[in-house]
């Protein structure tokens, strides 16, 4: 894969993905093939901000975690009211890196 290509897409995409993946992904980016990498492009990935967002917001009712994907906890969160706001709390400093992590998994897939 062209190295140009390869570090646009990172370029774009770093907020979205944790920062101690980056290597694994320049390497794993630089071995797809020309049709593997255009399926990037597909990928909608979550922006970790809006998570915050949502999280300051809503988070009590687990809008953040169905926002990101994780069902079961938002599920918990929504019939528990955040476990009386506990949850709600720790998800304002835990929510950005999942959402990184999450998105990391979804772009695990599209390359492997």
């Amino acid at each position: 894969m062209d190295n140009n290509r390869v570090d646009m897409f990172i370029m774009s995409h770093q907020k979205y993905l944790p920062a101690d993946k980056m290597i694994y992904v320049r390497e794993k980016l630089n071995s797809l093939d020309e049709n593997r990498f255009n399926l990037l492009s597909t990928i909608e990935f979550k922006d970790p901000t809006i998570a915050l967002v949502l999280s300051l917001f809503l988070g009590g009712l687990g809008i953040d975690r169905f926002y990101i994907g994780d069902t079961g906890i938002g599920v918990l969160k929504l019939l528990t009211g955040g476990c009386c706001g506990i949850l709600a709390i720790i998800d304002w400093f835990l929510i950005m890196k999942r959402t990184r992590e999450k998105n990391f998994e979804e772009l695990s897939v599209k390359i492997l």
